[in-house]
């Protein structure tokens, strides 16, 4: 821990990052990020006694983001868009390290000043400090009445349960890196997206289609107080393909697909796409025919991504730190840091430093948070006993420091958030074996089928004390499992629920056969990139219950494709 408190001596530290980026990287640094610090540290000194309760600490980030679409539909283009933006978020925090103008006081408004404002695309330097500094006093006095509501508060609140600091001190990080560019061939990718939407116009069935791509890069320049300076750059490559129908009882059905990439010569090559393609479009007429899902509670199978989607929502959240300290927060795990939280041959991790599995990008990954610190591997769970939270700079009860998991979108505060979690376990069977240990569950439970759960889309989870502790998962693909012959039969309808000590209590064993979801996760902080990994695991219950339903009937007139063949 850092000894110092009130304001740092910042050129010595300053000169310390300096040296450190010298021999870091043999990357440019910007001209944005020289001017960031400029006015950093020129403000900084204005202000850091300018009112009554100092100004202890400034940081400026800029988010730039390029980001290019297009869509095809039945093999025509339908949709091409670009956008180039720049996006200054400020935190400014008044007190000190112990209390701030951060601190939750249920009532008292008080918290972060946040939403970004747009800076201009040029890197004149009298032109970017010109929005730097007026979007400076706004957050400078937003913090200073803050710290007003945060004092009033305090004052007639009862005491909190966490009593830690409001800020941790952390070491500063110098990093520059590459800035991240968009390098390929958008006529190239507009015929691919023609050829592969144009496969669906032999399917009547389909009501609606579409093929897109999603290329985007983020570039992020960060410098604070503490002497941090970081500059680095991250491609996200997504190319979807989706499909709908409409069952006969007013069921609107979807199958969607996605590969998630960093680069354009880890996408996957035609044949892969096309048979992608091929594969929703049988999977979406099956399920036009499939049966309705039942009330069902009993043995399930989830399969590799479906039970990373699973994890995801109603164990990482929780494991998220400010959820410990928040009193709006049910705090599920708080109590339980050194005890049995899962079965003891399961251990979780969250690991942003990984940069793929399997050959397969991870969305999750990333040098440095959104609060400069450098990301690293936390063992949340080892065999089954809860270790540690994912920690931002927001401290909480014995973990005073951040491990890396500081996150947010443009124009939100940061917060503790997943990035790459990771399901491991020291029991593993094959496929077809799990399989049958659950039709031997189902039997011993008097069950006449199981379930197995292909894939999953997302789903949410309530972690407040105002509502239950309890989570909704959306399955896409889902099978009963006869007892009697194994048989597998598709249903459509479906939705998990349930609560998460009862159902991490109820993980019987795993398949040997992690695989990965990407996706995007959106919480307090907006929307960020993430992945889980995870093998199949068999439970010996999983509640379900059927979806809702829309009541229009299927389209009255014959498709135009139908006339067309």
């Amino acid at each position: 821990m850092n000894g110092k408190t009130g304001i740092l001596k910042i050129a010595a530290v300053c000169l310390f990052a300096l040296l450190f980026v010298s021999q870091a990287s043999a990357a440019t640094e910007s001209r944005l990020l020289s001017t960031m610090q400029e006015e950093l540290l020129y403000n900084f000194d204005k202000l850091k006694n300018a009112d009554t309760v100092p100004l202890y600490y400034l940081s400026y980030q800029v988010v730039e983001e390029e980001e290019y679409n297009i869509s095809a539909e039945l093999g025509v283009l339908d949709n091409e868009d670009d956008s180039h933006v720049r996006n200054l978020d400020i935190i400014a925090r008044v007190g000190s390290y112990e209390m701030d103008n951060s601190r939750e006081v249920p009532g008292a408004n008080g918290g972060l000043s946040t939403g970004g404002v747009d800076l201009p695309l040029t890197n004149n330097p009298t032109a970017l400090k010109m929005k730097i500094w007026e979007e400076t006093d706004r957050r400078y006095k937003d913090a200073q009445k803050q710290y007003t509501n945060v004092i009033t508060g305090t004052a007639v609140k009862v005491e909190a349960e966490d009593q830690s600091n409001d800020f941790s001190r952390e070491e500063p990080n110098a990093y520059i890196g590459e800035v991240a560019e968009l390098d390929f061939s958008p006529e190239t990718w507009k015929d691919k997206l023609e050829r592969y939407s144009a496969i669906f116009a032999n399917y009547p069935e389909i009501e609606n289609s579409s093929v897109s791509l999603s290329a985007r890069t983020r570039n992020n320049y960060f410098v604070n107080t503490e002497g941090s300076k970081i500059q680095d750059g991250q491609k996200y490559i997504r190319l979807s393909m989706m499909c709908t129908s409409t069952a006969d009882d007013g069921m609107v059905l979807r199958r969607f697909e996605g590969f998630d990439a960093a680069d354009f010569d880890n996408m996957p090559d035609d044949d892969t796409i096309i048979a992608t393609i091929n594969k929703i479009i049988d999977e979406l007429i099956a399920l036009k025919s499939a049966p309705l899902a039942e009330p069902y509670s009993g043995p399930a199978i989830l399969t590799g991504r479906a039970s990373g989607v699973f994890f995801h929502e109603i164990f990482g959240h929780r494991m998220e730190g400010h959820r410990q300290k928040s009193e709006s927060e049910g705090k599920t795990f708080t109590d339980k840091v050194g005890k049995n939280v899962l079965p003891e041959f399961i251990s979780v991790y969250s690991d942003p430093t990984l940069k793929t599995f399997n050959e397969i990008d991870l969305r999750g990954y990333y040098k440095y948070d959104d609060q400069g610190i450098e990301g690293r591997k936390v063992a949340l769970v080892d065999k089954g006993i809860l270790k540690t939270f994912m920690l931002s700079r927001t401290p909480i009860e014995n973990f005073p420091h951040s491990n890396g998991h500081g996150r947010k979108h443009a124009g939100f505060a940061p917060i503790a958030r997943q990035a790459n979690l990771i399901i491991s376990s020291e029991k593993s069977l094959p496929f077809n074996e799990l399989k049958q240990m659950l039709i031997e569950e189902c039997r011993r439970q008097d069950k006449p089928y199981g379930l197995i759960f292909e894939d999953i889309s997302g789903g949410f989870t309530f972690t407040g004390r105002f509502l239950p502790q309890a989570f909704k998962v959306i399955p896409l693909m889902v099978y009963k499992v006869y007892v009697e012959d194994g048989r597998e039969e598709l249903i459509r309808g479906v939705d998990i629920v349930g609560t998460p000590l009862t159902s991490f209590s109820k993980i019987m064993i795993a398949g040997d056969d992690p695989d990965v979801f990407n996706g995007t996760c959106g919480a307090e902080s907006g929307w960020v990139p993430v992945s889980a990994i995870s093998p199949s695991l068999l439970l010996s219950e999983i509640e379900i219950e059927r979806s809702q339903k829309g009541q229009e009937r299927p389209p009255l007139l014959p498709s135009p494709i139908t006339k067309q063949q």
